[in-house]
């Protein structure tokens, strides 16, 4: 996941905030582990997975940029919030495939992509009316936060009541949805408080880069798994 904040920000006060960089470096690289697990896994992975491995690349795109802007080329008045804004309304269309997918009853399928398209038009309406594209997205970040806590606690009840027989800590899916809700059901908190606190409170940043870095761990762990028969009770 993007470490959802401004590096420029963090940048200017790295004086006081040596610890949050360094996560923050962490946080970044982090990104790029589920990439290279899924790299070496590609054969083994499913249209789902592989859905999720091309999600993984492109959410390292938005902190690369602000990478580069904020601590190669100095650009630290550069504003990338419109990334965010950006990454928020893919994030949701990739989820919305995802656990469409993911689900097996026809409800369930439905309710997603219902779901899927109010936050996306919720935050089509922030971004344009109510933040703005060089605001940070708290509105946008806490729908999509709202949007996969549901959808992923959904799938955990889906996964724990099936009658089938099966390994669950051998479905990568069990691990990519436990990234997303230990993200999320974390992150949204910081995501609604954050123009309050106006990115000034160093705890933020440390706070989200390890978050980060735990659920990218988990969707690296998802990504190498093995596809796994099941035997029926």
């Amino acid at each position: 996941m993007p470490s959802k904040w401004t590096l420029a920000a963090a940048y200017s006060k790295q004086q006081a905030m040596s610890l949050a960089l360094v996560l923050v470096y962490a946080s970044v690289i982090s990104g790029f582990v589920p990439v290279l697990a899924a790299l070496y896994n590609f054969q083994q992975l499913d249209t789902v997975l592989k859905t999720m491995a091309l999600f993984c690349l492109l959410s390292v795109i938005p902190d690369m940029i602000s990478l580069v802007t904020a601590y190669i080329l100095k650009l630290t008045s550069f504003n990338n919030l419109f990334l965010m804004h950006l990454f928020d309304m893919t994030a949701v269309i990739f989820f919305t495939i995802i656990y469409n997918k993911a689900f097996y009853k026809q409800i369930l399928k439905k309710t997603t992509l219902i779901l899927g398209a109010t936050a996306l038009l919720v935050m089509l309406f922030s971004s344009i009316f109510i933040e703005g594209i060089s605001v940070y997205p708290s509105i946008s970040n806490t729908v999509l936060a709202v949007f996969l806590i549901v959808l992923s606690l959904i799938y955990f009840y889906q996964l724990l009541s099936r009658q089938e027989f099966m390994y669950i800590e051998k479905q990568g899916l069990f691990w990519i949805n436990s990234g997303v809700l230990f993200y999320y059901s974390i992150t949204i908190f910081l995501f609604m408080l954050y123009t309050k606190i106006n990115g000034e409170h160093k705890y933020y940043y440390l706070m989200q880069s390890i978050t980060n870095i735990i659920s990218n761990v988990l969707f690296s762990v998802g990504l190498l798994c093995k596809p796994q028969s099941q035997k029926t009770r």
